[in-house]
């Protein structure tokens, strides 16, 4: 028995015996002066793992008692999230580098809070859920005040920890009540307790505790007012990290648990996702507009993205759940080299964050303005861009689910957001000259910005397949 359950959790046992044999070993051998080595070999680790999982067999397994679940679901997830985390490591280490940052503990806390974000998304119990959604916590809590030396990053780290501490201690409410209703903590045993006549007034206020703490975690309004202030504050290697895998963990456990324990209750629950969706697109979409800081820029324009992807979660149905993996896969493209680009911007070796000192950058880096315009395009949602269709589709699956007010709400939201995007091209093209950004580009950065936008001009085709892939994995949740 023992066996055949560490055989379904091996990629996540790696993974967690390399993170601590890599701590002793970098404390042995003299700390920092193996941080290089560590970072390449935490990437090279994340990045075989991702491919193990995306070429393992699709099968469902089970693991301790159905605590843990392997199915296509949560290897679609774990893949993003592997290689999302590894691209951003390769990414971190020049900046890090530039700026007395390289560490040994970095590569490893990454590494470890990936080993929770797997967890998450293969969460079948709440037990398993909470120690999975904590181990990711804890190591980012850490890295948001990785620069000790800076106050703005201390304080980014103490407000994300003591609101993290806020949602923690609601969801662990919610959980208990819902474990003393349904009797269970199993996500099989909470559908079998709901049965076919809805939620009981205690399960049902044990999932609106629930649905706050996770909501936290993926930055839906009410519960986003941490994520401008960290991602400011927080060293910019780090803004990179949460702007991606976390957010697919975080998407990725919403669904699993409202699909896979309450099930029977969309009806219950899409109320209250749908509400969480629509201000989350229109506060993401207005509060950005006033922004002067590329980097709380990207904060709100992440809220307004997860009101986006929870939309398609509102839909109740798979083709919902196909859309919000679709949406998710083509966030992450479109952050990763947006970030390559941000990481390097720099005026006489001084990082810069401010939106105005792209003023005709155009003229200097012609390519690299060329594809930040492409990927700004493609986060407003204007077509044919790949940004367009992933919006199209949970736009799609809300109206197919009875939800158009929903969907004419993401419309008006996207119109206003497109604004922010769009002043970002005038700045780079039509600005007033000035003193432009004179960072240079590693040859790694250089491929991830360019290769993001040619993916968001050539994806129109087929989307390289994510479309059927995505629907093969919200198939095996809805099973």
């Amino acid at each position: 028995m023992i066996n055949a359950d560490l055989s379904v959790v091996a990629p996540e046992l790696v993974l967690a015996v390399f993170a601590m044999l890599a701590l002793m070993y970098a404390v042995y051998r003299g700390k920092d002066a193996e941080a290089p080595l560590l970072f390449w070999l935490t990437a090279i680790v994340l990045a075989g793992l991702g491919a193990w999982i995306g070429l393992s067999p699709n099968v469902t397994e089970t693991a301790f008692n159905g605590a843990f679940v392997n199915d296509g679901y949560a290897r679609f997830l774990k893949v993003m999230i592997l290689f999302s985390a590894a691209i951003v490591l390769f990414l971190s280490q020049p900046y890090l580098k530039r700026n007395k940052l390289l560490q040994f503990e970095f590569p490893i806390l990454i590494a470890l809070a990936t080993v929770g974000m797997m967890m998450m998304v293969s969460a079948g119990d709440l037990m398993a859920l909470y120690m999975g959604l904590e181990l990711q916590s804890l190591s980012l809590y850490v890295i948001a005040s990785f620069r000790r030396d800076s106050a703005r990053s201390t304080e980014a780290g103490l407000k994300y920890f003591v609101l993290g501490a806020l949602s923690s201690g609601l969801l662990l409410y919610g959980a208990s009540l819902i474990y003393g209703y349904a009797g269970t903590t199993t996500f099989a045993g909470i559908t079998a307790a709901t049965g076919d006549e809805g939620l009981s007034p205690g399960l049902l206020i044990g999932l609106v505790f629930l649905l706050t703490g996770l909501a936290f975690k993926v930055s839906a309004v009410p519960f986003h007012m941490w994520t401008p202030d960290v991602y400011e504050g927080s060293p910019t290697p780090v803004t990179a990290f949460f702007a991606t895998a976390p957010k697919v963990a975080a998407m990725g456990l919403f669904a699993r648990v409202m699909f896979d324990a309450f099930g029977n209750a969309t009806a219950d629950w899409g109320q209250i996702i749908a509400l969480l969706s629509v201000m989350s697109m229109f506060l993401g979409a207005v509060a950005a507009i006033g922004q002067t800081n590329i980097k709380r820029l990207m904060a709100y324009s992440s809220i307004s993205h997860m009101g986006f992807a929870l939309m398609g979660l509102t839909a109740g149905t798979e083709q919902g759940v196909q859309a919000m993996l679709i949406y998710m896969a083509i966030y992450i493209t479109m952050n990763i080299g947006v970030f390559a680009f941000i990481l390097n911007m720099e005026k006489d070796g001084q990082a810069v964050t401010d939106i105005a000192s792209l003023n005709m950058y155009s003229r200097v880096e012609p390519l690299r303005a060329a594809a930040l315009m492409v990927l700004m395009f493609s986060l407003a949602g204007i077509p044919p861009l790949v940004g367009f269709f992933g919006k199209l589709y949970v736009l799609q699956a809300a109206v197919d689910s009875g939800f158009i007010w929903l969907a004419i709400g993401g419309v008006i939201a996207s119109v206003i957001g497109a604004f922010y995007y769009l002043r970002i091209i005038y700045l780079m093209y039509f600005g007033e000259p000035r003193d432009a950004l004179d960072g240079t580009m590693p040859a790694f950065h250089w491929a991830a910005l360019m290769a993001s936008a040619f993916v968001m001009l050539v994806g129109i085709i087929n989307l390289f397949g994510v479309q059927g892939l995505a629907g093969a994995a919200a198939a095996t949740l809805l099973k």
